[in-house]
C-alpha cells in the first residue's frame, strides 16, 4: 500500500483518485506535508476500518495527537492530520458534488459521515514535519480574509447542503425578541469579567464609562478573585455607575462570571461585552449597539473589531468583520465557522432564559449558536472594538493540548446544537 496525493482538492481531482483506485482502501495524503509511515500504519488503519465499518479513518502522529470526530465536527478546518484512509466503496457510494474547486474532499467527508463512522485511532502511527504549517492570527482568521471569499462561499454551500441532508438546516424565519421581563434599573450594562488584569483593567473600565449615550447605563465588573492589584484598582475608580462584583464561588469560568452579571439586579435591559484587556473604538459604541438591538428588534448584535498590540497599534490581519454572515444563512453557517465576532451584545430577557456555560472558552459561541436557532442576530460590520493581542492575553499562541481541548469543546457544542435543530 502507498499514499496517493491529489493534485488539488477539487471534485474532479478527488473523483479521479476514486475512479482509478485499485484497492478497497485509499490512503490520501497532503502533498505539502511529508509523512514517514510507521511500520504498521497501513495495516493498522486498514484493520480498524474493516472491523468498525468506518468510511474514513485517521490516526495520531508522533508528538501530535488529534481529537475524536463528532457530528458537530463539520468545520472545514478539522485536523485529520496529513494522511487519511478512505473506504473506496463508501466514497463511491456517497459520491461528490461536481464542480467544486476546493471542497471535493470536504464534501466527500461530510457525505461519508452521514452514512458511515469516521474513526480516529489514538495511536501514533506515523510522524511528519510541521515546518510547513502556518499558525497564529493569519490562520485563525483566514475565513474572514476577503481574499478567501470565493473559497468560503463554496465551503458554506457544502456545509449547508450537509445540514439539509441530515435535517438540521433552518430557514431564515425568526421569533421576535421578547419584551422586557420586569423592570430594569438601567437600559444597558457593559459587562467586564476579569481576573488578574492589573495592566489593562482600568483602560477597559474607562473606555466603558466614557461612553456617551442618551440613556442610563452602568458598568458591571465581575472580579473572579483576582490575586494581583485588580481589586485595588477597581476600588480606586470612585464612579457611581461602576458595579464591582466578586462571586461567592471560586470555581467560575468566564461564562460563570457572565451569569453573575446578567442575573444581577443591576443588569440592564441590554448587556454588552467588553473584555478586560480590550477597548471600545470610540465614545459612541454603546449607543450604536443599543440602536441596532432595538432596530430589529434583535436578540443579539455582533460587531466588528480591529486586532491591535498592547500599545494599540494595528497588527495583521487587522479588521475582523465576519462579512461571511448573511441574514439568510448566517445561523446555519455559524455551525461551520469557529466564531461570530465581537463585541457581542444581548437582549437580557433572552439571555436570562439561556444562560452561559461555566467555561472560559467558547462560552460566547455557545450562546450565539443557541440564540441563532430561534432569533435573528443583528450585525455591525465596521470596527467598533479594539481587541488586544499581547503576551499576557489568553488568546495568545496555545499549546497543542489546549488547542485540541478547545476544538473538541466547540465541536461538542455544535453536536448538541445540530441534534437540537434536528429534533426542533
Amino acid at each position: 500500500m502507498s499514499i496517493v496525493y491529489p493534485k488539488d482538492r477539487s471534485s474532479q481531482a478527488i473523483s479521479e483518485l476514486l475512479e482509478h483506485a485499485k484497492t478497497d482502501i485509499l490512503f490520501i495524503g497532503d502533498p505539502g506535508t511529508p509523512v514517514d509511515p510507521g511500520a504498521r500504519m497501513f495495516d493498522r488503519m486498514s484493520q480498524v476500518m474493516r472491523e468498525t465499518g468506518a468510511g474514513w479513518v485517521y490516526a495520531d502522529a508522533a508528538g501530535h495527537p488529534h481529537i475524536d470526530y463528532q457530528p458537530g465536527s463539520i468545520r472545514d478546518t478539522f485536523d485529520f492530520g496529513p494522511v487519511t484512509a478512505i473506504s473506496t466503496a463508501a466514497a463511491r457510494r456517497v459520491g461528490i458534488e461536481p464542480g467544486l474547486r476546493w471542497g471535493g474532499l470536504y464534501d466527500l467527508r461530510l457525505r461519508i459521515s452521514e452514512a458511515y463512522p469516521i474513526v480516529r485511532i489514538p495511536e501514533a502511527l506515523y510522524s511528519f514535519s510541521a515546518s510547513n504549517s502556518s499558525g497564529g492570527a493569519h490562520t485563525q482568521f483566514s475565513y474572514v480574509d476577503p481574499r478567501n471569499r470565493d473559497y468560503q462561499l463554496e465551503m458554506e454551500r457544502i456545509a449547508t447542503a450537509h445540514l439539509r441532508r441530515i435535517g438540521a438546516w433552518l430557514p431564515p424565519a425568526f421569533k421576535s425578541a421578547p419584551a422586557p421581563d420586569g423592570d430594569f434599573s438601567v437600559k444597558a450594562s457593559v459587562i467586564i469579567p476579569v481576573r488578574n488584569r492589573e495592566r489593562t483593567i482600568l483602560d477597559a473600565v474607562r473606555s466603558a464609562l466614557a461612553q456617551q449615550a442618551d440613556f442610563s447605563f452602568n458598568v458591571i465588573v465581575v472580579d473572579n478573585h483576582s490575586t494581583d492589584r485588580t481589586p485595588e484598582l477597581l476600588r480606586s475608580v470612585g464612579e457611581s455607575r461602576l458595579r464591582h462584583i466578586t462571586p461567592d464561588r471560586a470555581d467560575l469560568g468566564i461564562g460563570g462570571c457572565w451569569n453573575e452579571a446578567i442575573y444581577s439586579p443591576d443588569c440592564g435591559r441590554y448587556c454588552v461585552q467588553l473584555d478586560s484587556d480590550d477597548l471600545y473604538a470610540n465614545e459612541l459604541v454603546l449607543r450604536r449597539i443599543v440602536e441596532v438591538l432595538e432596530s430589529g428588534p434583535y436578540a443579539m448584535v455582533v460587531g466588528a473589531y480591529t486586532l491591535v498590540d498592547f500599545s494599540l497599534r494595528e497588527i495583521p490581519p487587522g479588521l475582523i468583520d465576519h462579512r461571511e454572515w448573511s441574514r439568510e444563512n448566517g445561523h446555519n453557517n455559524a455551525l461551520r465557522v469557529n466564531g461570530l465576532g465581537a463585541p457581542r451584545a444581548f437582549n437580557t430577557a433572552v439571555l436570562r432564559r439561556i444562560g452561559f456555560p461555566n467555561v472560559s472558552y467558547g462560552e460566547d459561541y455557545a450562546v450565539a449558536i443557541r440564540i441563532s436557532r430561534e432569533y435573528e442576530i443583528g450585525r455591525i460590520f465596521d470596527p467598533i472594538y479594539l481587541c488586544r493581542r499581547w503576551e499576557g492575553n489568553s488568546d495568545s499562541s496555545l499549546p497543542l493540548e489546549v488547542a485540541n481541548r478547545y476544538d473538541f469543546y466547540k465541536d461538542w457544542l455544535r453536536t448538541v446544537e445540530i441534534k437540537a435543530r434536528i429534533h426542533r
